[in-house]
Formats: C-alpha cells, structure tokens, sequence
C-alpha cells in the first residue's frame, strides 16, 4: 500500500480554463495552477496524491477527461511517495 503522486497536465478547451480549474480543485487536487504553453495557450497542472491499493491513476485520468470543457490530459510526472 504505497501513495502516489501524480501530475496531469490538462488542455482546456477554449473559454473554459476557470470551469475546469475549478472543477479540478473539486477532485480534491493537492495542487491546482497555470502554466503558459506559448502564443496565448494556457495548461493546467494538477496534483493528486492517492493510495495505490485504493485507486489507480488510470480512474483517476478517466474522471479529469470526463471534465466539461477539457480538451486533453497528458500524464507528466508519476511517482511513489
């Protein structure tokens, strides 16, 4: 029963960056912030830390697609804690 970190890095669709930023931060996401991508695009970067016997990142991934307004979720940084 290990804890994990992961990271997403989640594209919004245009016009709804606060809808699923909040959205994000309504998942319990440890860490919720922009970034600038270049040429006016902006990503959110989020942070979930769950216990691996409980859950897996692939349902979690699964849940934050299924976020209105997101456009596409890469995973960035996985890791044990």
């Amino acid at each position: 029963m290990s804890m994990v970190s992961i990271i997403f890095k989640v594209y919004p669709e245009e016009n709804s960056f606060d809808s699923v930023a909040s959205a994000l931060k309504g998942m319990d996401a440890r860490d919720v912030k922009a970034e600038d991508v270049g040429f006016g695009i902006k990503v959110i970067k989020a942070m979930f830390v769950f216990d691996d016997a409980k859950t897996n990142s692939s349902s979690i991934e699964e849940a934050v697609k299924g976020i209105a307004g997101v456009s596409e979720v890469e995973v960035e940084e996985e890791s044990l804690l």
